[in-house]
Parts: structure tokens; sequence; C-alpha cells
């Protein structure tokens, strides 16, 4: 039987009412490619013809977004590939707030042009208070380009070849650096440099000392490195690119810098991530020395690296508000965790599932307290659940020739969804 003269037309499914939500919700052009793919459904005689409205309505995306959220059960807390750190209730809510028309430049008081994101940028002097000033930009490598581009454009930036790293997806320092017009001067040794070395380095052409946090790896042994106290002594400014964001010290990462250690060792500049220990949105945090904040501020390039509306409004409510997820999540002790995975393996082992409650050790992950090791509990599933679970969009790792869902790095409020996503892939797994 010829299923494709009785497919209606496209114009004719558009206009079921059923579809009218979905089309105000997230536009006519991924609605009308719904229904095209119900369409072809129906032509090939998968369904029948007069089931492409609720086929194309089925198959709709929740979101106007080709993204999906995904529950992160990898136990890797600041995952790069899932977008870093989750942001909080208050932060999301802020975000959503001025996503119309805001007074992001503009003063009520007055009716005149305001200050751009006066609101985060006190809210960041405050949180670290030993930064005479504080600017914001898109991403931490976007901060290092801009005081690079500013301070040292035509000049030379002193590094130890021992920090001159690459880090994910083949993203290498010294090609940043180097695209701002600054040369670096390497001095040292990969495993030793001494602040003689940085001295001995320095000239007219110097435009800063350049001191970084080595992220996600380490060298052992036969090592020292020159402090930033040992560095401020010298007579040009420190640049401190600390990355994970953290603003103060912490006592359950004794080894991660932090901005206002930094300062108070004499960095005039520190750089870090807003999405990282921090955990608000996707920032390049500048916190230090008023002066060259200024000059930061007024270079072209900050134009173009400056941070939307929703960004700032995000960071403000993170830094205000309560503590964010990742702050939760890396201070949740081991017994609590252990609690959480015994309650969800005894409920997915009582519904027919081989699960069980395993210890795990978990990450901080975004190049941040590389080697720490955060002990927790998991739930362990065949290795072979690993592909339905992605595509219910659980996301999980594989060790040992199991599949563990690691709760350190899962909100304890979607304990829930993650219980139900299990049960549906699972379901005759």
């Amino acid at each position: 039987m010829d299923h494709r003269r009785d497919v209606p037309r496209t114009d004719a499914v558009l206009a079921d009412p059923r579809l009218a939500p979905a089309v105000a919700r997230l536009g006519r052009r991924i609605v009308k490619a719904a229904v095209a793919a119900a369409q072809e459904r129906a032509r090939d005689g998968r369904i029948p013809p007069g089931r492409v409205a609720a086929e194309a309505l089925r198959a709709l995306p929740e979101h106007a977004t080709v993204m999906r959220p995904v529950l992160n059960a990898t136990g890797v807390l600041l995952h790069t590939n899932l977008g870093r750190a989750p942001l909080s209730d208050a932060a999301r809510d802020a975000a959503a707030a001025v996503a119309g028309c805001a007074d992001v430049e503009y003063d009520l008081a007055t009716g005149r042009r305001g200050p751009r994101g006066a609101g985060a940028l006190a809210a960041l002097r405050a949180a670290c208070p030993a930064a005479e000033a504080a600017q914001v930009v898109n991403n931490n490598a976007a901060a290092l380009v801009l005081a690079a581009t500013a301070l040292a454009a035509g000049r030379e930036i002193v590094v130890s070849r021992g920090e001159l790293v690459e880090i994910g997806d083949g993203f290498r320092l010294p090609d940043l650096l180097a695209s701002t017009g600054a040369r670096l001067r390497e001095v040292g040794t990969t495993n030793r440099t001494t602040a003689a070395d940085y001295a001995a380095a320095l000239g007219p052409g110097t435009g800063f000392v350049l001191k970084v946090h080595p992220s996600n790896f380490r060298i052992e042994g036969f090592t020292s490195a020159a402090s930033i106290a040992d560095l401020a002594a010298l007579p040009v400014p420190v640049v401190a690119d600390i990355g994970s964001g953290l603003l103060a010290p912490d006592p359950a990462l004794p080894d991660e810098p932090d901005a206002a250690t930094a300062l108070r060792d004499g960095a005039a500049l520190v750089t870090a991530s807003g999405d990282k220990l921090l955990g608000g949105p996707q920032a390049g945090l500048l916190l230090g020395d008023a002066a060259l904040l200024e000059r930061l501020r007024r270079h072209p390039l900050y134009r173009a690296l400056r941070v939307g509306k929703m960004t700032l409004a995000a960071l403000e409510a993170t830094l205000t508000g309560p503590a964010p997820p990742v702050t939760r999540m890396l201070h949740t002790g081991a017994g609590a965790l252990r609690a959480r995975a015994e309650a969800l393996a005894a409920d997915l082992a009582a519904s027919g599932l081989d699960a069980a409650a395993v210890p795990a050790s978990g990450a901080v992950g975004g190049g941040a307290a590389p080697g720490v090791a955060l002990d927790g509990h998991a739930v362990a599933l065949p290795a072979s659940a690993e592909p339905a679970l992605r595509a219910h969009r659980v996301i999980g790792r594989v060790e040992g020739g199991r599949l563990l869902l690691d709760l350190r790095s899962l909100d304890p409020a979607d304990d829930p969804a993650l219980r139900s996503a299990v049960r549906t892939a699972l379901e005759g797994h």
C-alpha cells in the first residue's frame, strides 16, 4: 500500500492546534523540521499518516537549542566537557531576571549612562578585599590576553620554562601569549627556576613577570620554584595566573593557589576563571592594582572581551548568594555520599537491576587541584549499561569493568531524576 498520498501537507500539519504552543515556545523552524521528519516516517510506512502531528509533537526538543542538560555522575566536579561549574539557583534566577531589558549600563537614578557591571565588580572586590580593583572578561585566557596586550605588546614577558603549559584541546599558553605581540623570555629549567633566574632576564624591554599555576599536571622530585613573594621584590609587575578561581584559602585544597594570598604576597595582577572553584558562570577575573586595571579597562581590546548582562548577573549572585553547588560538592563528607549511594543502589536492586554501592574517588577537574582525590561513594552498574544511560543523559565513568555513577558531582536534589533515568534506560537491559 502506498502511504505517500495520504501524508498530510506541511502547512496542514503546522496548522494543527496541538502544535501551536510548541511554535510559540520553540519557533516555527524547529517545529517544521520535526514535522518534516514525521512526514518522512509516514511515507516509509513506519507510522500511520494520521499520526504525523502527534509524532512531530513527541519528537520536539525541550528547548530551542541543540545543547541538552545532563546528569553529571562522573565524579569530576568541574567537567570541562559538561560545562564546568553548575550554577546555583540564585545565579540562574539572576541571569533569567535580566534576560530581557536591564539597567546593565543605565543609571535609574539619573536617567543617564551608568557604569557597566557595577554590582558584579563590587561583589568581586568584597569577596577579595586584598584587591584594590577588579574587572571581568569572558574567560581566563581572555584575561591573560588582555594583560599581555595592554602591558607587554612589543615587549617581553619573563616566564619559567616549567610553567609554559598545554591544557585541554591542544591549547598552549606560549601560543596564546605570542599572539598578543609580546615576546616570551623563558628562564630556568623545566623542574627548577629561581628568583635569580628571573632577575637576570630583566631589562628595559620587560613588560612583566608571569607566574602560572601548572593546572592539570605536577612535577615531582628534584624541583624548586620562585614564589610570588620572591618575585614581588623585582622592579617589574608580577602577573599571577592562578587558574581555578579560588579567591581565598580553602583547607580542603591546601596546595591550590588563591587570589587573596597571591595579592598579599605582592602580585600586581591576578587572573582566574569564574566557572571553576568560584562556582560561577564562564568569566575571566582580573584582580589587583587599580592603576593597572584601569589601563586594561581603557585598552581597545577590552571592548571585544567584555561579558554580557546575564554573565554579570550570574557572577554577582554567585558571589553574594548561597554557596554554589561546586563548593557544597567539594565539602560533602564521604558518609553523606555513602548514605545516598546505598539508598539509590538498594532502590535500583529492588527493581531487579544489578546495582551496588561502592567506594569511589572523584576529582576536582578543570585543571584545579591536580592529584587531589575526593573520597566518596558511587553506584556501580554493569559497564555494558553505559551507552543506554548516556542516551538518557546520564554521564558516568567506566572503571574496573563497571559503570560508576559517582554522587560526588551530583546535587542531592537530582537523585530522584537519576533513579528514574536509570530505571527507564535499563528497563529490559
